[in-house]
């Protein structure tokens, strides 16, 4: 299988498809997510899901309106590849899962399930690395936050997300996090439909990419950055892996049933 390009989406597409993940990454790596998650992401693959990673890029605070655009390059991907027969799950990183949550909540539900690993929604002092420090500089920056802002993102979640079936993944290291948040606010809802699966490893396990970088003589914050993504990358994630083929496994009854639908 070799990665393609459909409507600005990344595709890998197995022979026999079982199913369809729509995978979107963090912020830094939204960008290249069939590199920077390569090796979770062809794992699924040979799994049998045809997988199709949407980039953005995390240039504005308007998260609602990425979710829009998110949204409609990946339906125009799907209904080319026809692939809108197949159960469809999502899998966010980071704020990946923020914007899977607003794609649920702000369209109607198509997901026979999703899954949210390291979930973010703390603002944007608390979830930027280095924002605080930039912001003291930058004055314009003190007053700048997310849309929507993060009660409101949880409202919103109260309000509309239709999903029921959820795994939520937490890593040990992770201090950025909100998967316990999330965790209570999806079972108020679904109750036993919600899966919570705490793994060792930091926020950035999910990646699976050799992350290459020498400081220069003088430490600048750039380089921090870096340091700071490098704790978690280029680690054996295959318990990740596992845990996410187990739980899609675990959706199997629904997908002989929605299969057998499509071929009668």
């Amino acid at each position: 299988m070799e990665w393609q390009q459909v409507e600005n989406n990344f595709v890998l597409a197995p022979s026999q498809p079982k199913g369809v993940i729509h995978f979107l990454g963090g912020a830094f790596f939204a960008a290249a997510p069939h590199i920077s998650y390569s090796r979770m992401l062809e794992t699924l693959a040979e799994a049998g899901y045809v997988i199709v990673a949407t980039p953005f890029v995390n240039s504005t605070f308007d998260h609602r309106q990425i979710a829009i655009d998110v949204y409609k390059s990946f339906k125009r991907t799907r209904s080319k590849l026809f692939l809108d027969y197949f159960p469809l799950f999502g899998v966010g990183h980071s704020m990946g899962c923020k914007i899977h949550l607003l794609i649920n909540s702000l369209y109607p539900s198509e997901r026979a399930g999703n899954i949210f690993i390291a979930y973010n929604n703390y603002g944007a002092k608390q979830s930027i690395p280095l924002f605080r420090e930039f912001s003291g500089t930058i004055p314009e920056m003190s007053i700048m936050e997310f849309t929507p802002s993060p009660l409101e993102t949880m409202e919103l979640v109260n309000q509309s997300y239709g999903v029921a079936n959820n795994l939520l993944i937490k890593f040990q290291n992770d201090s950025i996090d909100e998967i316990a948040v999330l965790a209570s606010q999806l079972k108020r809802k679904f109750n036993d439909k919600v899966t919570v699966k705490i793994l060792p490893g930091t926020h950035v396990t999910s990646m699976g990419m050799d992350l290459k970088w020498q400081a220069g003589q003088s430490f600048t914050p750039v380089d921090a950055v870096f340091q700071w993504l490098r704790q978690g990358i280029h680690k054996d994630n295959s318990t990740l892996e596992q845990t996410l083929l187990t739980w899609l496994r675990s959706q199997n009854p629904q997908l002989k049933t929605t299969i057998q639908k499509v071929k009668e």
